[in-house]
This record gives C-alpha cells, sequence and structure tokens, in this order.
C-alpha cells in the first residue's frame, strides 16, 4: 500500500472537508473511519422500511448552504440538491398558536402582527451583510474582522440578547419563542452570549439562504465530498478503529476528526503535561436524545401553518425554554424537554412512500443521561399535535448515553463536542493562537471541538487542513475548491 502524506482519523464533516482540500492540494490522502459507512454525523439509512431513508444525526442544513466552505465546494454543482420548505421553522405555543419563520421576511413579520416591526429591525441588517456576519462567525476566530460593521452588528445584537434584554423589544410571545428556540441550538443556559450569537446566525439564516434538507437525505452532502476526495487520490479505509497513531503508516501529517477525549486517547501519553491537562478540563455540554419515528400521515399539527415547516422547534414560550435549557445544562432531568422535530418530507416529497414517511426527533437531555426519550418526545409532539401517536408506525430510541456507542466523539451524548460557553466558543479546545495544531509535530485537530463548533459546515476541517498546509507541507496557497480537475501547481505530491 503507497505510503501517506496526510492520515485524516474520523470521517465527519469535518474530516471530509480536510480530505477534500489536502488530497486537492495534491497529498496522498487516507481517511480511516471506525464504522463501517463514512459520514459521522451526515449518515442516512433505512430504518423500517428500505424505501423510506432516515437520517441518522444532522438532518437540517442552513450552514451547508452557507457556509464559505461549502460556497466554494458548490453542492449544486455536484448533484445535491438542496430543498427549501417554505417555512424555515416554525415554535408552536398552546391555543393553537405559533411563531412562524417564513422564507420571507416580510411574510414573517407580518405574522408576527405587532412585533412584526422589532423582529424586521432585529433581522433585515443582518440580512444585508449576511456573508459577512456567516464569514465571521464561522472563522477561526483568531484575526481581525474583514467587515467591521458586520461585527458591530453582531456585536449588539449578541449583547442584547445574550443578556436577556433584547427580549423586551417584543410585546407577544410568538417572537420571543422563535429566537428562544433558535438559541436553543447552543444547547446550553439560555440566555447566554454563545446561544445568541446561534441565534442571530441561525435565525436570519431562515430568511436568507434558508434551513433546507438535502434531496435524499445528509448522505448524499456526505458522498459528494467522498466523490472529491477519491477522484483526487484519496484512499477510504473503514470498519476499522485506530486506537494507536503508530498504526498511521508514519504519515507526515495526522489530523483528528474526534473529540479531545479521543485525542487524549490516540496521543495522550506523547503530549506535554500541560496541553495534556488543558483537554482534560474540556468541558462536554448536554446530550441528545433520539427518537427515529416512520408515521403513516402528517403530523397533525393544532396550527396547521407549522405543517409546512420542515423544522419544528417544541418547549412552550420564552421563560418555558430559559428554564428548562438552563436546568438541563445544570444536569437536571425535567419532564419537559426542548424538543426538535424534522418532517424532511415537508421539503423532499421523494422521501415519503404511500402510508410512510420519516419523522426526526430529539430531545435535550443531561450529558449521558440513560432515559429513553419515546414518552417524552411523543408527549411534547402531541401537545401541539393532537391525534399523533395515533400515525406512528414504529419507532427507534436512542438515550444521550448510547450516542457516544454511536459516534466517539458525541461523549456523553453531546453532538456538539463540547458545551457551548462563551470561553469555549472562543478557545475550543484549548486556548492556543492556532488550535488546530497540537505540540506533538505534525498532529492536528480537525473536530468540532475547534472553531467555529459545531454544525455542517466544514469550517473547522477546512482550516485544520490549510494549518496542515502551510506548517507540513509548506504550502501557503489554499487549493481550488471548485467542481473540476485539480490545477496543474498541486498535481503532484509534495
Amino acid at each position: 500500500m503507497t505510503a501517506a502524506d496526510v492520515a485524516i482519523v474520523g470521517t465527519g464533516p469535518n474530516g471530509l472537508a480536510a480530505g477534500v482540500v489536502l488530497a486537492r492540494a495534491g497529498l496522498r490522502v487516507h481517511l480511516h473511519e471506525a464504522a463501517d459507512t463514512i459520514g459521522g454525523g451526515l449518515r442516512t439509512a433505512p430504518l423500517f422500511d428500505s424505501g423510506v431513508v432516515h437520517d441518522i444525526c444532522s438532518a437540517v442544513h442552513p450552514m451547508a448552504a452557507a457556509s464559505p466552505f461549502f460556497r466554494a465546494f458548490d453542492l449544486a454543482a455536484r448533484g445535491v440538491e438542496l430543498m427549501q420548505p417554505e417555512i424555515g421553522y416554525a415554535h408552536p405555543l398552546d391555543g393553537g398558536r405559533a411563531g412562524l419563520a417564513y422564507r420571507s421576511l416580510a411574510e414573517t413579520c407580518a405574522r408576527l402582527g405587532a412585533d412584526g416591526a422589532a423582529w424586521h429591525r432585529l433581522m433585515s441588517p443582518l440580512l444585508e451583510r449576511s456573508e459577512a456576519v456567516v464569514d465571521l462567525i464561522l472563522s477561526g476566530q483568531r484575526s481581525v474582522p474583514r467587515d467591521p460593521a458586520a461585527a458591530l452588528l453582531l456585536a449588539g445584537r449578541i449583547a442584547a440578547h445574550g443578556s436577556g434584554l433584547g427580549v423586551r423589544a417584543f410585546r407577544g410571545q410568538e417572537a420571543p419563542a422563535l429566537l428562544a428556540g433558535v438559541a436553543a441550538h447552543a444547547v446550553g443556559r439560555l440566555p447566554s452570549l454563545a446561544s445568541s450569537a446561534v441565534a442571530m446566525l441561525l435565525g436570519h439564516l431562515a430568511h436568507g439562504t434558508g434551513w433546507p434538507v438535502p434531496r435524499g437525505g445528509s448522505g448524499r452532502i456526505a458522498q459528494a465530498l467522498a466523490e472529491d476526495i477519491t477522484a483526487h487520490g484519496g484512499v477510504f479505509h473503514t470498519g476499522h478503529h485506530v486506537t494507536d497513531l503508530a498504526e498511521l503508516g508514519g504519515a507526515r501529517a495526522v489530523l483528528l476528526d474526534t473529540s479531545p477525549k479521543g485525542l487524549l486517547a490516540l496521543a495522550g501519553d506523547r503530549l506535554p503535561r500541560s496541553y495534556r491537562r488543558a483537554l482534560e478540563r474540556f468541558r462536554y455540554g448536554p446530550g441528545a436524545a433520539k427518537v427515529d419515528f416512520l408515521v403513516s400521515e402528517p403530523v397533525p399539527w393544532a396550527d396547521p401553518e407549522v405543517g409546512r415547516a420542515a423544522t419544528v422547534h417544541l418547549g412552550g414560550t420564552y421563560a418555558e425554554l430559559v428554564r428548562q435549557e438552563t436546568a438541563n445544562a445544570r444536569g437536571v432531568r425535567t419532564g419537559k424537554p426542548f424538543v426538535l422535530v424534522v418532517d424532511p418530507v415537508v421539503a423532499d416529497p421523494g422521501r415519503a412512500l404511500p402510508g410512510k414517511r420519516p419523522l426526526w426527533a430529539y430531545a435535550h437531555v443531561p450529558n449521558g443521561d440513560p432515559t429513553d426519550p419515546y414518552e417524552l418526545v411523543r408527549a411534547a409532539i402531541e401537545r401541539h399535535a393532537p391525534g399523533f401517536g395515533d400515525t406512528i408506525v414504529a419507532h427507534r430510541s436512542v438515550p444521550a448515553a448510547a450516542y457516544e456507542a454511536y459516534n466517539p466523539n458525541y461523549v456523553g451524548g453531546d453532538i456538539g463536542s463540547g458545551a457551548m460557553t462563551l470561553r469555549q466558543s472562543l478557545a475550543r479546545p484549548v486556548p492556543r493562537l492556532d488550535p488546530y495544531r497540537t505540540p506533538l509535530p505534525g498532529l492536528f485537530l480537525c473536530s468540532s471541538a475547534t472553531p467555529p463548533g459545531p454544525s455542517v459546515h466544514g469550517m473547522s476541517g477546512y482550516l485544520a487542513a490549510l494549518s496542515a498546509l502551510r506548517h507540513r507541507f509548506g504550502i501557503g496557497d489554499a487549493p481550488d475548491l471548485a467542481p473540476g480537475p485539480m490545477p496543474l501547481a498541486f498535481a503532484r505530491p509534495r
């Protein structure tokens, strides 16, 4: 077997993004995956019926539509169609009411009534500078912002809503609930500066590049990345759990798409004590407990308009979500968790068969919680969709404690690879000028435990790959990621 210039351990979205960059730089890249299939959080598989596929982890991809890496990679040109629902996300409330984030900002504001003007003032300036806002939040967070105006826009909004003061601009319950549901994607205490940044990012994208689902499932994104890697000479090794760096054949650079816990398991005895102890102090966040449903018909939401949204947030009012998420972050289990529901068929009708359609849902629970989430999730949906239980054909539950067995990066069910506190948002996994380089020469970390953090954006892998190119191969220029043949400058091993 030809020796690799680069070995990548883990083939989640960041490992694959790193593989694309390094293979396109003309390096011999080998990717190692413990599971039998690649993709990590981008796996799609039939669970109950061979004709109906479910997304095993991630399902909705606002970052795949917006991130700098995927803009350059151009999923559409590679046959990956991102299907847009009419409503990006919805947030039902008791009494048949709901907050609805339409693709159209104007329609959203009209639906919000008296709070429409305040929603417009919050979101419209972000939309006007959307690319700069996205690029700032999805950067390595170690340099001066390229667009100071975007930074100022974000800073004021993050401070206001991270302190809880910003919500006072609204009179009703729907707009605050919409924001709280998006902020809850940070999976931590509410309100906080970290969750506010998530709310500003994802909230404005619902009216811009959208919250799409890939036609055919999330696995299509992984497939497109893998096809580009193999087209440029990359090799995949699946079904083998790497337990020692010595197994990687002396590659000049090793990139780990793993949690800090995984980095310690592979290289702990080789790392300097101070760095090792810093990794040991890394905090993991609350867990996700997932339920996959096969249902016979669309969810019977009390407000039928909710059925036009592919993503639905459940958890009640702003105040209810603040109490629940804060308790959850402290490790206190409650009976009414935040639940995120995805109905991919709303945007991708081809995912359904007559009388059979996939439904995806997870609840936020304390890290390592072993509780079967089925009843909690079913009850949360029934609260706003009476009769939902009668539509369930089959289901599969994955407690938070079991998620780590599926993917070792999800420590205790933490799908974000680390608590989204302000400190850890800015200094993941440890405070270093180059967070991707470890003190061990040639060893890099490229997972969501590095900036800019969780979500399917590929930027952690992309930025780690650029660091490896500079420091191990003397390559200062990033390769072109657009579809097509590799430029001659990168067409030879270094």
